[in-house]
């Protein structure tokens, strides 16, 4: 009981009506907060988002220095929420694109990633190798920085999910050699 209670300690009132909610279990035998006025059951579900390994003839990928929380000034992959709109490819289409100048399709899909989110609680990546079709490297969005880094002589990058993508396609690499594009 108290996991829960401390999951959702911030959540207190009802989106739909406003009522105070309580938190109880459900049909599921879960516990979540339950408003007693309109019946409305809120659930706390990890957060999606997309991240992009672009990758060039060279060797080099493609980080970006991250202008706004979480991780603020601290390398990582070009990636972003997934809108309610969107599905995770089309997330990572549009985030190459608002973040690097980039334009780009999937290529690949390296997997997902769950972990731990500062803001979230938690964060389900799903990472894409991208294959760049156009475009001009520039940071934009909410890049303060972009650049193309060679594999082998990257800095610290912020999240886990973003280095466990990294060493798919590191390993992918050294499987096929040198990746011609």
């Amino acid at each position: 009981m108290e996991i829960f209670k401390k999951s959702y300690q911030d959540i207190n009132y009802c989106i739909r009506c406003g009522a105070v909610l309580t938190l109880k279990k459900d049909p599921e035998n879960k516990m979540r907060p339950h408003c007693n006025n309109c019946g409305w059951t809120y659930y706390k579900n990890p957060i999606p988002a997309s991240a992009c390994v672009i990758i060039n003839n060279k060797s080099e990928i493609v980080i970006i220095k991250r202008k706004f929380p979480p991780n603020p000034n601290e390398w990582a992959l070009p990636s972003g929420y997934i809108e309610i709109n969107q599905d995770p490819e089309t997330t990572a289409i549009e985030e190459m694109k608002e973040e690097t100048g980039l334009d780009g399709t999937v290529e690949e899909s390296l997997g997902y990633y769950t972990d731990f989110s500062p803001i979230y609680e938690k964060v389900i990546s799903f990472g894409f190798l991208m294959k760049v079709t156009g475009g001009k490297l520039q940071a934009g969005d909410d890049a303060a920085e972009a650049r193309y880094v060679k594999l082998d002589n990257l800095p610290d990058i912020a999240f886990p999910s973003h280095r466990f993508f990294i060493e798919k396609v590191k390993e992918k690499i050294s499987h096929e050699g040198h990746r011609q594009r």
